[in-house]
């Protein structure tokens, strides 16, 4: 019998697919990379198929991280205000726009430049047309 995905398998996909896209990859070049279909690399970051230890080494050398990165921030079984910020910072991770946006902001070298768009979009979270 097949085991379902758990959290940290949700947890674990969101990691790869930020990971993918802070490198610019698609996922056709990892699938390549790791001698699979993008298809197959869609489950993995969607956490629908599971991921086995030799897999999950062969992912940590094409996207250049220790194994340990796809566990930081994972869910835990305690909620508290540290396991919520990393829920929600998980959840934004799966977003190709929100990694793209933050990537974007850590690229601006000024200072106030970066304050002032924070302030916008801060302005506009509550806005409903």
């Amino acid at each position: 019998m097949k085991k379902a995905p758990t959290a940290i398998d949700h947890h674990i996909g969101s990691r790869i697919k930020f990971r993918r896209v802070m490198l610019g990859m698609t996922q056709e070049q990892l699938g390549d990379a790791l001698g699979t279909s993008f298809q197959q690399v869609q489950k993995y970051e969607k956490g629908i198929n599971r991921i086995g230890a030799s897999r999950l080494h062969n992912l940590a050398n094409c996207l250049d991280v220790p194994i340990t990165f796809f566990f930081e921030g994972r869910p835990s079984d305690q909620a508290n205000d540290m396991d919520r910020s990393a829920s929600q910072l998980a959840e934004m991770m799966k977003s190709k726009d929100c990694i793209e946006l933050a990537m974007a902001y850590l690229a601006i070298q000024d200072k106030d430049v970066r304050k002032k768009i924070l302030a916008l979009v801060r302005s506009v979270e509550n806005f409903t047309p």
